[in-house]
């Protein structure tokens, strides 16, 4: 978790005391990082363990103001393992503007997560936020948030990250084929074959923000 906090700011996906990561160590207890310190110098003892209920177990920090989000996403995904909450500059430029990352412009993007919705706004650190991430949770592996950042979950912390770089670098190629007038979309047969590469068909490739 350290080394995610320490990638993502190096890489500019947050600033300051931006983001937030959380790792599920049992079914039903996960560490996340705490709230109000630079992502960049925190230490594994920094790390908080609570339960699925929100319950703080040990750890001298509190918990992310985020936590509540987080723990939606364990709740409705069995197979998540860990969830990363960044604010990368591009993706997050795609949300302010009210679009989503489509899932079938860019074959890694496809294969690694498909089409990255966009969630409605809703106030961060508060319930709100995540009862308007719910509905996405199950169909997707990651989500744009409105006026605020991104969300990217997976079964392992390298894939959380993984995603959550990706659909940055996705962005930025999006913003760079509008600057040039065209953006070419794969075909569904095109999409399909992807699809079985992955071997689960994603949900709504060609719903997207253009």
């Amino acid at each position: 978790m350290v080394r995610c906090c320490r990638a993502l700011w190096q890489a500019g996906l947050i600033a300051g005391a931006d983001g937030n990561v959380s790792v599920r160590l049992a079914p039903n207890r996960l560490l996340v990082t705490p709230r109000g310190l630079l992502k960049a110098e925190l230490t594994p003892d920094d790390m908080v363990e609570v339960g699925l209920d929100g319950r703080h177990l040990t750890g001298s920090r509190r918990a992310s103001s985020e936590l509540d989000l987080h723990l939606r996403v364990y709740r409705r995904r069995p197979d998540c393992g860990a969830v990363v909450h960044a604010h990368p500059p591009t993706a997050t430029g795609f949300a302010v503007a009210g679009e989503s990352i489509p899932g079938d412009v860019l074959p890694e993007i496809t294969l690694l997560m498909g089409q990255v919705p966009l969630v409605p706004y809703a106030t961060t650190g508060t319930p709100a936020l995540g009862d308007a991430a719910e509905p996405f949770l199950d169909r997707h592996d990651a989500v744009l948030l409105a006026n605020h950042g991104a969300l990217a979950w997976g079964p392992t912390l390298d894939l959380a990250q993984i995603r959550m770089e990706s659909l940055e670098h996705a962005a930025r190629i999006l913003l760079a084929a509008r600057s040039l007038g065209r953006i070419t979309r794969l075909t569904p047969d095109q999409i399909h074959a992807l699809e079985r590469l992955r071997g689960t068909p994603r949900h709504g490739p060609t719903d997207s923000g253009d």
